[in-house]
């Protein structure tokens, strides 16, 4: 299961946080990440992170602004989203893959999502 958390509403140029639990079963051998959707927008990738090695990816129009990470010891992963736009709005989910971030490969696990707000 992944448990995530985090989100709300935040003005235009501010921070949040989102932290995803992974829980009943081991990623090893997955990728873990963010998918994000916005209302009338499909589902798209944000963030993905390599529960192994740590390595990362970023969709393109998030990069240099979020940053994942992961706490192997909680079994959580962190997405910190600075320097957040009213385009960021979306609700976000946490997802694990198989294989490595950089492609996201077929979601096999979904977490519920949370709602990001940016207002401007």
């Amino acid at each position: 299961q992944l448990q995530a958390s985090g989100g709300g509403l935040v003005q235009a140029g501010g921070s949040l946080g989102l932290s995803c639990v992974a829980s009943g079963r081991t990623f090893d051998r997955h990728a873990v990440g963010w998918f994000r959707q916005a209302q009338g927008s499909e589902r798209e990738f944000v963030a993905g992170i390599s529960w192994t090695s740590g390595s990362t990816a970023y969709a393109d129009n998030v990069k240099g602004r979020f940053t994942i990470s992961r706490d192997n010891a909680k079994n959580t992963v962190h997405l910190q989203m600075n320097s957040l736009m009213p385009e960021d709005t979306a609700v976000y989910f946490c997802a694990a893959a198989w294989g490595s971030p950089c492609p996201f490969h077929e979601v096999e696990y979904w977490g519920q999502g949370t709602q990001v707000t940016v207002s401007s």
